[in-house]
């Protein structure tokens, strides 16, 4: 009984940073790796069927294995992740936005999500 509660938790806390991961594909303020990653932790141990479907998704199972493996992503992800979030934060903070410490704590993520995207290793074909 316990451990169907906690499987049942762990599959609904991984479809939940799934969820998550894929918005965060459309915003590029959300990372999405790092929610595929937990994801995949909370399926690794809740459902074995959940976790292989994830490592082998034809979309979201390259990001895994990558990040895992530390072989890095490509420079073409990471420049067009990065212009797209430059964008959206550019758009957000100087039209949508007017309050001036919003437009600063966007800035500052943009310049950690930035840094943290520059660090990964560039995975070379």
């Amino acid at each position: 009984m316990k451990n169907d509660i906690l499987r049942i938790i762990l599959i609904s806390l991984g479809t939940f940073f799934l969820l998550i991961g894929i918005i965060g594909i459309f915003i590029p303020i959300l990372p999405t790796t790092p929610f595929l990653l937990l994801a995949a932790a909370c399926y690794a141990k809740g459902s074995k069927k959940f976790y292989s479907w994830l490592i082998n998704n034809k979309w979201f199972g390259e990001y895994i294995k990558n990040y895992r493996e530390k072989r890095g992503i490509p420079l073409s992800v990471k420049i067009i992740s990065i212009t797209i979030l430059w964008i959206t934060i550019a758009f957000s903070t100087f039209i949508i936005v007017s309050n001036l410490l919003i437009q600063i704590i966007l800035i500052i993520i943009a310049v950690g999500v930035t840094i943290h995207i520059i660090t990964i290793k560039t995975k070379i074909k």
